[in-house]
């Protein structure tokens, strides 16, 4: 399985046979390495929330691609007058894809898809859960700390892609205390860097880390798990 690092929170898992996309902010993206052309056939994609740079270019690869979309229920209601074929599910939840298996867990977060001059309700913003080829991965979505995440400490996560920017999700220091209470085997950093609000140092959560290894992917760059 290889795991590549799209920029902001998207990331492109690939198997053995599927190609797996989670919140997939490209066109748009500023740190995006790759165009919508470039990528390959998307099989699934998996959408945290409803703002722009998560649910991104969500409609335009699933209707090139025919992908099945997970998501939220309010999500999938949306995505419905699309004819895009969506796996819904909440907070709590799985469901077993032909990858593996997929549970919902919660973020601390908004949600809103935004139409013209209209803010549409998307329901409520989560991580994902994802057990593929006996691994598992921790998409946390857009988050502040949770005491919610101490719960995590039992699935055994393999690898946990957190978000470390700030202002809008936990920064380095919140970050830190999440990786406490997860304790993954290995965390991958994101929402960072994209606009300057965001800013921050990777290297600096890698420097105060020593329960766990921090692979830093920059934009374009992947690891096999």
């Amino acid at each position: 399985m290889l795991v590549k690092y799209l920029g902001h929170s998207a990331f492109l898992i690939q198997t053995s046979e599927h190609n797996i996309l989670i919140d997939p902010f490209i066109k748009d993206n500023p740190n995006c390495p790759i165009n919508l052309k470039e990528l390959p056939h998307i099989h699934y994609i998996l959408v945290s929330h409803g703002h722009n740079d998560h649910i991104g270019d969500t409609i335009l690869i699933s209707k090139k691609y025919n992908s099945t979309v997970i998501c939220n229920f309010e999500i999938s209601l949306y995505l419905s007058k699309y004819n895009i074929k969506c796996m819904p599910m909440h907070i709590g939840g799985y469901v077993k894809p032909d990858f593996g298996k997929t549970k919902m867990v919660p973020a601390l977060h908004g949600s809103s898809i935004y139409e013209g001059t209209h803010l549409i309700y998307a329901g409520s913003p989560c991580g994902f859960l994802l057990e593929i080829e006996n691994t598992i991965l921790y998409h946390a979505g857009d988050t502040g700390l949770s005491v919610e995440m101490t719960l995590l400490e039992y699935e055994n996560i393999d690898y946990a892609m957190l978000p470390i920017g700030g202002v809008f999700t936990m920064d380095i220091d919140d970050c830190i205390k999440a990786i406490e209470f997860i304790k993954p085997k290995n965390v991958i950093p994101m929402h960072f860097n994209t606009f300057e609000p965001i800013n921050a140092d990777p290297d600096l959560l890698k420097s105060k880390v020593k329960s766990c290894n921090i692979s830093i992917l920059n934009p374009g760059e992947d690891i096999k798990i």
